[in-house]
Formats: C-alpha cells, structure tokens, sequence
C-alpha cells in the first residue's frame, strides 16, 4: 500500500495554486503522521563536498525524524566516531548534528575526514550521504624575480598568472597598482587558466604594473603576483646599439612585428580532447594571435549548437554550452580569420555522467499481508552499479527477511509482517560519483483519518481550475468519494476529475460550483469524512488599459487603468516600468485610475504595465511609451575624396530620438569672404549619411550637418574641418550690365559685381569694352577693380552702343561676356509737336491731335507726349484764386489723347510737349477751345418760410455749378396725408431770376413734400428736396383757454414732456397733458423699425404715467401716447433701448406759439430742474425722415442725412420768430446741399491719370442728384411737428 498524504491547511486560495504544480506534489516523497510509528528518515544533512572556513567552528549537520524519535551515532572515515571522547565535539540535543569547537582551540585539519550519520530507532535505521570534510585553503604566491619584457610592436605576448592552488579554486582577475581592472578586448583577454593573451602588441601597452589576482571567496582574501613590467618599442627604435644594450635582457619572441596570418597561442596544434560532466557548463576555449588581430568562429561539426544554451563569452574566444548532456557530445571547431589568412582547430568533447536518479526509492507503507515493491533506478555515463543496504548494513550480510525478495533494482515484498519494517538503502556508483538512497517499509494497521483541516474554505475565481484537498492516510489504503452538499450523491467524472491523492478538482469552477463540498475515506477498519467549502469569486478585469503613447520630450503623458473586481475582494494597482519598479522620482505620480509622468525624458519610455491584484488573482497590461523630439545632431563629421571641385562629406547620424530621421540638410561656411554666415548646400534623404558636394573654386569650405524628422529639425552638427580649394579663372560674368548716359557727352557703363565665392581666385577685376553700334571702331577696352560702374567721357549725344564687361582674376579670364547695347546721354527734344487742334467731344470731354516730331530732334528715348491745359480765369463766372495747370501724359509715340473731365461752359487753352528721359521739349503754340452747357448741380439751398393757414414760402440759392445759363426752376410737391400716404404731384415752373416762391391755397395742417431743381438749356440738373407743414386752423378746435390768452380763444390739447426712462426688461412712460377733461389715455409701443402692430396698453385713471413690462433686454422700441374722448389725438413718437442702464429721451412737443412765451416767462424758475433733465436725455426733437423716405419716397430719390432733413419748427400766425440757438434745425430751415465732387482729382488727373491707349479716361463718371419723384400714394409716417422748447437749450 503506498499513500500520498497531504499536509494541513486552514484556509487555501486554490485558484492561486497552478495545477501542474499540485500535482507534482502529488508523486512526492510520503509522509505518515508523526503520531504513528515508523521508521527514521534523514530530513537533512551537509553536502556530499563539505568545504569548511577554517575561521570558524565546523558544523555537520544531521536531521532526521521517526516514531519513536531516532537515536544518532557517526562513523569518521570507516571508522565508529566516539563523540564522548573528544572535549571539542558536542551532539545537538534531539538531533545529529555535530559542532567541533576550533575557534577556542583546535585546528580545522585535524578533523579533515569523510563523515556519515546513522539515525536509528525500533523499525530501523537510516544513514546519511558520506560527508567529505575538508577546510578551504588560499595560499600565498611563490616568491620570483620577474624580468621585465621588452619586444616589438606586433609582435603576440601571453603574461602568465599561474595561481596557487587553493581550495575550492581562484578567481583570477588582472589589474593595475591603483586596482583598476585592465581593459581587454578582442586583441587583448584572459584566458581560462588566468593567463593574459596578447594577440599583438601596441605600444600602448607598455606599463610596469601588470598584476595578476586571485580571489577566494570561502575565505574572503585576495592574493596579488608580482607586477610584470611590459615594454613595447617599434622596429624603428631598435637600432644597433639599443639592440647591444638589450643583450643581457630577454628580448620576448622573435617574430616580425609585420602582418602575419593566425596562429593559435591556446590550445597548441590542430586538434584536442575535453572531456565534461553532465549537467555542468562546458567552457572551449581558442586564443589566437596574429597581424592584424583575428576573429574567432565556432561551429559544430555534424550539428548545429544548441540555440538556448549556448553562450559567447571573451570576445567570442570562449563557447560555453549549459546544462551539457550526452547530445552535446562531438567535435568542435574553432576558426581565426584575419586578412592574410584561417586557421582551424578541433576540439573532441566526451559527456560523461555521474549517477543520476531516473526514479529514486519511495516510502513504502503496508498494511499486514500486502504485497509491495521498492524500486531503485539510476543511471550514467558508465552506468552505475546498484547496491542494497538494509538498515546501513549490506543486504547480504543484514538479517534474512523472508518476505522480501532482491532483483536487481527492485526489491520484492510479499505477505509483510510488522517485523518487515525497516529503511533500505538504495546506492548507485560509477567512477564520477554516487547516490544514496533511503526509503522505509512500515507496516501498520490503521483506520482511515483525514489530515485537511475541517470546514477548509476555498475561494476561486470563476472559470478557473478549483483544487478540494481531501488528504487523507489510513492503512490499508482507504477508497475516496466526495459529496456536494449535505444529502447530495457522490460525484462522478464528468465534469470532475478525481486524484489519487483525494483532490477533487473541478477543471472549470462557475458560479453554480459554490457550496459545501464532503470527502468520506473508508478502509475495512473504519471510516472518517470532512467538510470543506467553495467559493467562486468574478475575475478580476482591467476594463480601460493603457494606451500606446508617443509623445515629445518634456511634455506630460497619462496612463489610465480602470479595474473591475469582485465586490469582495480588495485590488491592489501597482505600476511597472520595464516590469521593475517605478522610478523614484518626483515626476510620477499615480492618482485613482491614473499613472502621470511629467516632464518627459528620454529615460522614461519603455513599456508601462498596471498590476492589479487581489488575494485569488492578478491581472495586468500594457502600453509603450516612445519619447520622441528632434533628432540629435550628427557627429563625426568626415571629408574625403577631396578634389578640385568636389568633395565627400560623410556623418554618423545622431540619436533619432524615436522618430526616424526624413532628411539630412548640409549647410556651408567660406570663412575667407563671408566667416560666420551659414548657407544651404544640399539635402539627402535620412537614409544616407554621405553626400558628394560640388565646390566652387577658391572658397575656405566649413561644413555642417543638421538632421529632420517629423518634430523638426536638430542643431547643427560641430563644423568639419576646412577645406581651401583651389583658385580658378571666374566661370560667369557680371550681371546686369546696362549702358545709360548721365549727362549729354558720356557713357555710364554699370553691372553687377561678382561676389568673392564667384570670384574664383585672388585679384579680382573686370574688363570694360565699348564701341558705336553703327560704326566699323574697334573696341574700347580698359581693365579696372572690384567696382560697379566705369564712365566714357567725349561721346556724342544719344548714341546706340555695344558693351561688355569681362570678369578676370589672378589665374585668367571668364568665358567670353555678352554683348548689351546702351546709349550715350540723353539732352533736352529740341523740337515742339506741330499742327495741334482739339475736338470737343461733349461738355466734360475732349479730344487732342498733334504731329508728332522727328526721333533725331527727340535727342533721347522717346516717352511721350505732355498735354498741359487750363481754363481762362476771365471766361470762368466762379472766382478762382489762380490759374491751375493740369497735365496728362500719354506714354510713347501716341499722336492724340482724350481730355476728361472738363467743366461744362468754360474756355480752355493748351500746348503739347514732347518727353524724354532728360525732361521736356518746347512747348506747342497755345490752342484754345469751348466747352459748351451741361446740367447744373443741385440748387445750393432751400428752405421753407413764413408757414401759414393755406400758405408756404420757399426760398432758395441758385447751383453753386450752373454749368451754363440757367433757363427756370422745376418745383414739385405733394402732400403726405394722416395715414401716410402720398398725394397728387403738383408741377411748376419758376423763372430762373427768382430766388423765392409763395405757395398759396394749400391745405392747413398739412405736411407737404417739395422736389426742386434748375434747368439749362442742357437739361434738368440734380434735385434738392424739403418738407414743410401748414399751421392748424384754430377756430375749429375746442378747449380750454390758457392763462396768456385773451378770453374767447380755444385751447388745443396737447401733450408735452413725453419721457421715457428704460431698465433692463422694463420702461417708465411720463408725459404731461392740457386740454379738455374726461378724456382716456392709452399707451401704445412695439419694436423699432419691425412691421409688426403696436401693441396697446390702457391707462387707468387719469395718471400720467405708466410702466411697461416683460420687454427684451438690449432692444429697441418705439413708443406713443394717445387720449380717446372728443378730441381725440397722439402724441410724437419717442424711440428708447432697454439695457442695464438708465436711459431717457425727452421729446416736447408743443403746437401753439404761446406756449414759447410761457416757457421764457418761467425759464429763470425751472433752470436748475432743466440742467438735470437735458443731461438724461438726447437734445431736440427729430423727425425720422430717412424711415419716412424708405418707406414713402420714390426708390430712386436719394435720402437726405438724418441731421440734415430733421423737420424745422413753426410759428403760429402770431408770432413767426426764428428758433433759438441751440436747436438742431436752422432757423431759417435751409438744407444745406455739399459742393459737387465734380473735379479731375476725383479721376486722378495729371501725370497721375489712367487712360485708354486712345487716352480716354478710365471709369465713369457719376453725379450725385435725386431723381424724380414718381406720382401716387406711398405710405409715409404721420407728420409730427417738434416742440419749441428746444430753443432754450
């Protein structure tokens, strides 16, 4: 019967134990109960190898356990060890280990030996492994002289260390005085055996302190060698006298210092032998030297090296392969190559193994009458011998059983009884090694019993494996089932899965698995069961992971990591970076879901892993973080290939600083004519890193490089060195050359200096040559400096020449220049342009022809032709202060042109000018013409008088521009009624010597329209319009008298001081009221300028106020007041805006004359109240005309300006005083008309003017005038006359 029992738990996370595993657990060695009899066990003990520190006091230890608990006894070397005997050897109490007291006395030697504990009680004995006892050793160097050694450079040098021999073995290193270790490489290493290999030397390896060190760590001491002076000279120094006084030195080797092909230094010849251990690491090991310094391959003959195992240590001189087994047996070779030639060697390895176990002997427990076995197999390379021992005795000499039966490896047990119980040793050899083996047969009768803690709780995580232990023991070996719940059935396979061990594994645990699960053991002694209980817990989940990020260096990235767990489990969330820990910085923080890096650095990308974790489960992921910027700049700057005109410069690119690098861009310096200024070279692709540059010659070249990426562009690279190239003749000429006279008897030749990088050498100059395009002269040549211009004196007037300007330096000439023709200077056109006369097109317009004149008389470059023209002062009506000349200029060879903008009924005179690049001509003989009528402009003012009953007068001032004879005036006018709308048209003529009308037979209290403009005999000129309104006829209206008024006489009602003070959503409306009683006031209101209907609201009482509310902020509004009763009528409307801040209006309105009167007779009193009240509000009254006209006019009358075409105020028959000052109509209520903009600056005369090649002007004119009124009836607003209170302000 053979059992597996498991240990105790109290609560396990079986979800957290991975399956493979519990189940290798589950073969382990077994275990019974320590409260039942059995036999010992060795439960530790000290290394086969025991290398003690002779320091310190020996310990060998021994541990075993057993019922009853074992006795202990040693033997030393063979031999029974009497601990008893000797003072310094003491026994551990309950146990066998042995303390050897040395530090108070003793020596570490003199218990040098091979140890083995037997551990021993009723049912048998079992033995330890021998133990070899042995204390570490680190001797000292050998003391000897050492030479020093003097050789040529190149030549291979091997500097021995040779190390005592200590146990367990040296470390070697080699390092200087100042313990700095020396530097090696692939020509300078150690080698296995500690020696220093020089595969050649330089004369940088001559030193005096060359120390090779051993190192034992049991002990802790470092033991140095005499230092090796070496001395590298090269060939040339060893003349014959140094090599005479190096007679009585060792000159090391004797090869040439010249190249030479491989040799091996180590191992010697073309073939060797290792042989290793399975298990250990096998080392091959090939130092070559050679001129220059080899490389060393390795292969496999018949077989490749094994991928994962394999290693490359010392610069390649070194192949190890780990854990080595018998398939790594065979033959390798290692290869030196350099440039002159390869050399091989073969090294034949042979892995043989010491014993090792394929299945060691297991714990046996039986029940009386079972049947056993104890198996015993081992293996090895020779193979292993296989002995029994049967408690520590040889089993042929050990006391007979005869229920048991020796085969081989196995040994049989039949029918036991409990005097079978005793510990077997199993012992495997060969000449590598040994295994010892002990396992026991305990025989014994026992009920089952269940060794896992009762009501064990496991938690799970779903879908995951769930592992219900049910250790159990019992003997014989009791059969398991398993339960769910209290009365439920024994569980089947499908879906569980049952282990011999008891667990009960359920391979894919879902919520409905919760519950209490029962294990029932039962043998024919008896029975014994468990509860244990399941729970299942939700995974846990990283429902937002970390994303990929790529961000620049010094800014700020945020990684987030949402978890999602099981409500009763507490996560844990931790970060990694490069799974380590985040770095110690300040820089990162981690808030709730959040991991924040600031102020990025190249350090920090990689990849960052949120971690989160609960008692039953982890998860995690990941995101890399790039931290990208410009690149860095190149280094290493390298010109090659340098030749007369090009050159090869060459970089290694900077770091890309993970954004690949687009473009290269090469920038120049010619530090002889222009040191500190960068120019642009050339680009190349970011792939290549070598770019051939085409030069100029004789130029100081200083080259950089700058790299690009996406981000942008690095620094620039360290400059390169320089690089003068060779002077040359010049390649090119000046540019630019012109020939240009500056005055009447020279030649002004100028170009275009080279620059010094055109210049090509030393001793820049020019030559200059010249000669008449139209006669047989040779040229002119002079040679002159680095200047820009060169002057030829004696020429004649105006004359065609060929030029060229040569560039030439030190070295010789450029190519042939080219040829350029210029002229000589230029003098003033001596003849004036003939057989002028002039059309006159119409009114404004006019056309000029002249003949032109000979080119030899222009005496220049022809430009054109000048018109001068001007009006006769004395034919002008207007009074001009001086004559002003206006000229237009028509361009080449022109022989007319047109003259625009010419004012109607004036006399002109004007010559014509020929022009060249000198200046003007003489002038043409005067001509003069006449321009004939146009339409006058608008009539200057017009105004509106003496308002009666049935009457109005009109006064006006004739066009400031009558353009002509006047011939009449055209007044139309019409009446604009109550409801808006427009009346007849009436038409009437008016002699053109009158400056003042009289209207009769109107309509009383009427608003009338009036059109008014001048005629010549041209035509109608522009309008000028006016609104006026007949007085009210009083005798037809009822009312109270006022106080200054005679007694019989009616008062009309009316209403004044209409206010309105705004607020944001509401307005407060005030007026005052005179006339009848029992009358009924109404408020009405609505948007200003929106077609909708006003809006009414009724006033109660007879208040004379009323508020508004519900209005929208910001907005404007119209508002009025009216009263219903006999007379009935409303006020002027006022306009307010609603807003956060106050805001008020008044508009006064006033209908009688008297009125003013009592105003000044009160105005002393009421001044201050006045003030406040003119500081709130707009000053005057005005009358919407521009809103009238849109909405009544004609479309094609043009709108006077608001503050112009304000209605005026009226008297009343009695008193027909002015307004007062201050009132924003004029008195005499002229409009006044601007000026006519009809003059040539508005059509840039002069020089300046644009014409057609017929020399037209470009454009059109357009006068400002109003048309005429179209007849019928358009809607208007009401007439509203204004208060006469505004003339006190």
């Amino acid at each position: 019967m053979q059992l597996k029992i498991m240990p105790k738990k109290k609560r396990l996370s079986a979800g957290r134990v991975p399956l493979i595993l519990f189940l290798c657990q589950m073969i382990s060695a077994l275990d019974v109960p320590l409260d039942l009899v059995q036999p010992p066990t060795i439960t530790q003990q000290s290394p086969k190898d025991y290398i003690i520190d002779p320091r310190e006091n020996i310990v060998i230890q021994c541990e075993a356990k057993g019922k009853p608990p074992p006795s202990f006894s040693w033997t030393r070397n063979g031999t029974h060890f009497d601990i008893d005997k000797d003072p310094l050897v003491t026994m551990k109490a309950g146990s066998g280990t042995l303390v050897i007291n040395i530090l108070s006395e003793g020596k570490a030697e003199t218990y040098e030996g091979v140890y083995q504990c037997t551990a021993r009680n009723e049912r048998g004995a079992a033995i330890s492994n021998n133990i070899v006892v042995r204390p570490s050793r680190s001797p000292l160097w050998t003391k000897e002289k050492l030479e020093p050694i003097t050789l040529r450079s190149g030549q291979s040098l091997v500097l021995p260390c040779r190390p005592p021999i200590g146990l367990p073995p040296a470390i070697i290193f080699w390092m200087d005085n100042s313990f700095q270790r020396l530097p090696q490489s692939e020509r300078v290493s150690q080698g296995l055996n500690g020696d220093l290999y020089f595969s050649n030397v330089l004369p940088e390896d001559s030193r005096e302190d060359y120390i090779c060190y051993a190192r034992f760590n049991h002990t802790q001491t470092i033991q140095q060698k005499q230092p090796i002076s070496v001395k590298v000279i090269s060939v040339d120094e060893l003349n014959d006298t140094i090599a005479a006084n190096l007679s009585d030195t060792e000159v090391y080797g004797a090869k040439s210092s010249r190249e030479r092909p491989p040799t091996f230094l180590t191992p010697e010849g073309n073939a060797s032998n290792k042989e290793e251990l399975r298990g250990n690491v096998l080392s091959l090991e090939c130092i070559a030297e050679g001129l220059p310094t080899p490389i060393i391959y390795w292969i496999k003959e018949d077989g490749t090296l094994p991928t994962n195992r394999t290693f490359y240590r010392n610069f390649q001189k070194t192949l190890q392969i780990t854990q080595v087994s018998e398939a790594d047996s065979g033959k390798y070779q290692c290869i030196a190559k350099n440039a002159l030639g390869v050399i091989h060697h073969t090294i034949s390895v042979t892995v043989k193994a010491a014993p090792y176990w394929i299945m060691a002997p297991q714990n046996l427990v039986l029940s009386p009458g079972e049947d056993g076995a104890l198996n015993c197999r081992a293996n090895g390379n020779p193979k292993p011998k296989i002995s029994w021992l049967s408690n520590g005795v040889p089993i042929e000499i050990a006391p007979d059983d005869p229920s048991r039966k020796i085969n081989g490896d196995t040994i049989m047990f039949s029918s036991v009884q409990e005097r079978s119980s005793a510990v077997y040793q199993c012992n495997a050899s060969n000449e590598y090694g040994y295994l010892l083996g002990n396992a026991f047969v305990n025989v014994l009768a026992e009920p089952p019993r269940i060794l896992t803690s009762t009501n064990t709780l496991y938690q799970v995580i779903a879908n995951r494996p769930a592992l219900l232990d049910c250790a159990f023991f019992g003997s014989p070996l009791p059969s398991i089932e398993w339960f769910k719940g209290t009365k439920g059935s024994a569980l089947h396979e499908d879906p569980y899965v049952f282990h011999e061990n008891g667990t009960l594994e359920i391979p894919v645990a879902q919520k409905d698995s919760t519950g209490t699960y029962t294990c029932v053991a039962k043998n024919k002694l008896g029975m014994a069961k468990n509860e244990v209980h399941l729970e299942i817990k939700d995974p846990t989940r990283i429902i937002k992971q970390p994303e990929y990020a790529v961000v620049q260096r010094g800014s700020t990235v945020s990684f987030e990591c949402k978890v999602k767990h099981d409500h009763t489990l507490i996560p844990t969330v931790t970060w990694l970076k490069d799974h380590g820990e985040l770095p110690s910085d300040g820089r990162f923080t981690i808030d709730k879901d959040h991991l924040v890096v600031a102020d990025v650095s190249d350090d920090d990308g990689g990849t960052y892993t949120c971690v989160a974790n609960t008692t039953l489960d982890n998860v995690s992921a990941s995101a890399v973080l790039s931290v990208v910027d410009v690149p860095n700049p190149p280094f290493d700057l390298e010109l090659t290939d340098q030749l007369d005109k090009s050159v090869q410069l060459s970089w290694t690119p900077g770091d890309d600083n993970n954004s690949p690098i687009t473009k290269f861009i090469i920038e120049y310096e010619n530090a002889m004519h222009e040191a500190g200024l960068w120019h642009h070279q050339a680009e190349v692709p970011g792939t290549q890193t070598r770019a051939q540059l085409k030069l100029s010659p004789y130029v100081n070249y200083s080259f950089r490089v700058m790299a690009e990426n996406s981000l942008g562009r690095s620094s620039p690279s360290e400059a390169s060195e320089q690089y003068l190239t060779k002077a040359a003749e010049p390649d090119k000429n000046p540019m630019m050359v012109e020939g240009l006279g500056s005055e009447p008897d020279n030649l002004v030749i100028t170009w275009q200096p080279l620059n010094g990088f055109e210049s090509n050498g030393p001793g820049l100059q020019y030559k200059v040559s010249w000669r008449q395009k139209d006669g047989d002269d040779e040229w002119t040549s002079v040679i002159v400096a680095n200047v820009s211009k060169y002057i030829v004196s004696g020429t004649p007037t105006f004359v065609p020449y060929l030029i060229k300007v040569q560039a030439l330096n030190d070295v010789g000439f450029a190519p042939e220049p080219a040829v350029v023709m210029g002229h000589s200077g230029e003098d003033l056109p001596m003849v004036a342009p003939g057989n002028v006369h002039v059309t006159v097109v119409n009114s404004t317009l006019a056309e000029v022809h002249w003949d032109p004149v000979p080119l030899k008389s222009v005496r220049g470059h022809l430009q054109g032709y000048r018109i001068y023209y001007w009006t006769d002062q004395n034919s002008s009506k207007r009074n001009r202060r001086h004559i002003e000349k206006k000229i237009l200029t028509f361009q080449g060879s022109k022989t007319h042109g047109m003259l625009p903008g010419l004012e109607p009924f004036s006399h002109y005179t004007l010559n014509v000018r020929v022009v060249n690049g000198k200046g003007e001509g003489p002038a043409s003989p005067d001509r003069v013409f006449h321009t004939p009528e146009g339409v006058p402009s608008a009539p200057s003012s017009l105004k509106i008088v003496n308002p009666t009953l049935d009457s109005l007068t009109l006064e006006w001032d004739p066009p400031s521009h009558p353009n002509g004879i006047l011939t009449e005036y055209t007044l139309k006018y019409q009446p604009i009624n109550s409801t808006h709308e427009l009346g007849p048209l009436v038409d009437l003529k008016i002699p053109a010597n009158k400056t003042r009308w009289t209207l009769k037979n109107l309509n009383f209290s009427t608003r009338y329209k009036f059109y008014f403009y001048a005629q010549t005999s041209a035509g109608s000129g522009s309008q000028i319009t006016e609104e006026a309104v007949t007085t009210v006829d009083e005798g037809k209206m009822a009312g109270i008298l006022p106080p200054d008024v005679g007694a019989g006489k009616a008062v009309n009602p009316r209403m004044s001081k209409l206010t309105v003070a705004a607020a944001e959503t509401y307005a407060n409306i005030s007026w005052e009221y005179e006339g009848p009683e029992h009358v009924n006031f109404y408020v009405e209101y609505g948007v200003a300028g929106s077609k909708e209907e006003w809006r009414k609201e009724i006033v109660n009482g007879s208040r004379s106020f009323f508020g508004l509310k519900g209005l929208m902020p910001g907005t404007a509004y119209k508002v009025r007041v009216g009263a219903e009763g006999d007379s009935g009528f409303v006020s002027s409307e006022d306009v307010f805006e609603t807003g956060p801040a106050m805001a008020s209006r008044q508009v006064d309105i006033a209908t009688q004359g008297w009125f003013i009167g009592l105003m000044c007779a009160v105005a002393l009193l009421i001044l201050i109240l006045l003030i406040v009240c003119f500081i709130r509000r707009n000053k005057g009254g005005k009358y919407p005309v521009k809103e009238k006209e849109d909405a009544h006019a004609d479309p094609e009358i043009q709108p006077m300006k608001e503050d112009d075409g304000t209605f005026g105020e009226y008297s009343d028959a009695e008193d027909h005083k002015p307004l007062k000052k201050g009132s924003r109509t004029p008195s005499d209520r002229t409009v006044k008309k601007e000026d006519s903009d009809d003059s040539l600056v508005d059509y840039g005369e002069g020089v300046n003017g644009q014409f057609n090649e017929d020399g037209s002007f470009i454009g059109q004119y357009s006068g400002k005038k109003e048309k005429e009124p179209a007849e019928g009836n358009e809607s208007s607003e009401a007439p509203s006359p204004v208060n006469a209170m505004n003339s006190f302000v």
